[in-house]
């Protein structure tokens, strides 16, 4: 079976699931006391859960500035030491935090902050480039993000990064930036059995282009947990745009939908998250999920998927039949 993907129309080969380094960067904090990390971590169990996905064929590491205001970074680069050239990093940029406080401090579009912040992501990682460089900000106006089009391409021929691309939900954000930026190789945006984005999807087949999946398992959900969260976790006190988590605990509809195609996703012998993870593979020849391990155990679970393949024929046409009555309550 193929274990490996392209990241669209670069000539970059990646791991077909990999390693979201999300909630290795521990806590981050806005100004009222919101929740942006996923709580504290273990450092050490970090690095060993990375070094387990390694050696479990994930090539392809996907960090931010931002979590941890720098400390995913961090310990990404720390246990990526000697290995550089044996993976891909794909990092992102455009929030702001301070290092020093672990706070989120607003956003930067521009320019000059798209620059700065590699540097300093390359300071962290302890690398001189970047496999895919990402704008962050989900619903950035179209004119502010094609502004960095020239900035990303001149970064491109300083070899300080290999492609770009941007995390947004829109596929009209998606066409127009793809369309103006001859790197741009991937979109990432929020994709999983329970929220399919079939525009966005298209337009990664009409660009060439890589999907990588965030949410592939709807932030915890699809892996069938029902242990509570703590405050500092950012599914504890959930933002407007995350609807999975209540108080900490899955929203009681959507458990319910989980429930309704689990049956389905687990026909096979796999666990729920791997079944959600091989509908994924499934769904399309440009998916790459990146579900977030925190664990070596988690490793362990999610990263099998990569031997057990996409769903079969016969299993995806099943959750499928059961979606159709479905998604349209799935709708936000």
């Amino acid at each position: 079976m193929t274990t490996t993907r392209t990241l669209g129309r670069s000539d970059i080969t990646v791991s077909a699931i990999g390693m979201g380094c999300w909630a290795i960067g521990g806590p981050l904090w806005g100004d009222d006391g919101q929740p942006f990390g996923w709580g504290e971590v273990d450092d050490a169990e970090s690095i060993r859960t990375i070094h387990r996905a390694l050696e479990l064929g994930v090539t392809l590491f996907d960090t931010a500035s931002n979590y941890g205001a720098g400390h995913s970074e961090r310990i990404l680069g720390k246990a990526l030491a000697g290995r550089r050239d044996s993976v891909v990093i794909a990092t992102k940029f455009g929030n702001v935090s301070e290092e020093s406080t672990r706070r989120a401090v607003g956003t930067d579009a521009s320019p000059a902050f798209a620059v700065r912040s590699l540097d300093d992501s390359l300071r962290r990682l302890g690398t001189d480039y970047v496999d895919l460089y990402q704008l962050h900000l989900n619903d950035l106006p179209v004119p502010a993000a094609l502004d960095l089009i020239d900035t990303l391409e001149g970064l491109v021929d300083q070899g300080k990064i290999r492609a770009y691309g941007w995390s947004t939900d829109d596929p009209a954000s998606a066409q127009a930036f793809a369309a103006a930026g001859p790197h741009c190789a991937a979109i990432q945006h929020d994709e999983s059995v329970l929220r399919d984005n079939a525009a966005v999807l298209a337009v990664c087949d009409t660009h060439d282009l890589a999907s990588l999946n965030r949410g592939p398992l709807a932030m915890g959900l699809l892996t069938g947990s029902t242990r509570a969260v703590g405050a500092d976790d950012v599914r504890g006190r959930a933002p407007e745009w995350l609807e999975w988590f209540t108080d900490g605990r899955p929203t009681p509809r959507w458990a319910a939908r989980v429930d309704q195609v689990r049956a389905a996703l687990t026909a096979d012998g796999r666990t729920l998250a791997q079944g959600a993870l091989g509908w994924l593979l499934a769904r399309s020849p440009r998916t790459v999920p990146i579900p977030g391990l925190r664990t070596v155990a988690q490793a362990d679970e999610n990263l099998a998927t990569l031997e057990l393949g996409p769903l079969s024929p016969e299993s995806y046409a099943e959750v499928e039949r059961l979606l159709t009555d479905l998604r349209p309550a799935l709708t936000p």
